[in-house]
């Protein structure tokens, strides 16, 4: 295959994924100062950049539509130029909209943050490799619940790093999932 032949490589169309910060749900996090700040940061820069921004937020029993707790946490509150998706199951892509929303936006790569960090953030992501998109997780922009250090559960520090290093080392055919901190997140760089 000469050079001139060669497929060129899809330039990159991010988008930023907010999942699941809920009032109720930063209240049981682990780190929320910190993510929140993290996810703050990146909204900014995305919106410098017109790059969308796509919320997620759950509901259910717990999480019901209008209740405070169901509410996007005041520092992330959605724009009204902003998409934003509801779901009831961990999956993002799930019985929703965000492919489609997706599509219809040119989107090719996936920028995920979020909670929590085991449940929908990991199945999101893996949704939208499934789908064909690239992946970008935040190291530092997803977290999880707050719990002991022994149980059931990993504790929540290396829960969020085990999860880095998996996303790190999948591999899909033709798409590239990438992780990194908040601070290496480059919306121009497209």
């Amino acid at each position: 295959m000469t050079p001139a032949s060669r497929p060129q490589a899809r330039p990159a169309r991010p988008a930023l994924l907010v999942i699941d910060m809920q009032n109720t749900l930063v209240g049981i996090a682990h780190r929320p100062v910190e993510t929140v700040t993290a996810i703050a940061g990146l909204r900014a820069r995305a919106r410098a950049a017109g790059v969308p921004i796509v919320t997620v937020q759950h509901q259910d029993g717990e999480l019901v539509p209008g209740t405070d707790g169901w509410r996007i946490a005041p520092e992330l509150t959605p724009g009204d130029d902003e998409v934003v998706v509801p779901k009831s199951t961990p999956d993002s892509f799930l019985g929703t909209e965000l492919d489609r929303t997706l599509r219809q936006l040119d989107v090719t790569e996936v920028v995920v943050t979020g909670f929590a960090t085991e449940i929908c953030v990991d199945t999101t992501a893996r949704a939208a490799l499934g789908l064909g998109y690239d992946l970008l997780l935040v190291e530092d922009g997803h977290t999880t619940s707050v719990r002991p250090d022994t149980g059931p559960y990993a504790a929540p520090d290396p829960s969020i790093a085990h999860h880095n290093e998996i996303f790190r080392n999948l591999h899909y055919p033709g798409r590239r999932s990438r992780v990194l901190p908040a601070a290496r997140v480059d919306f121009d760089a497209r």
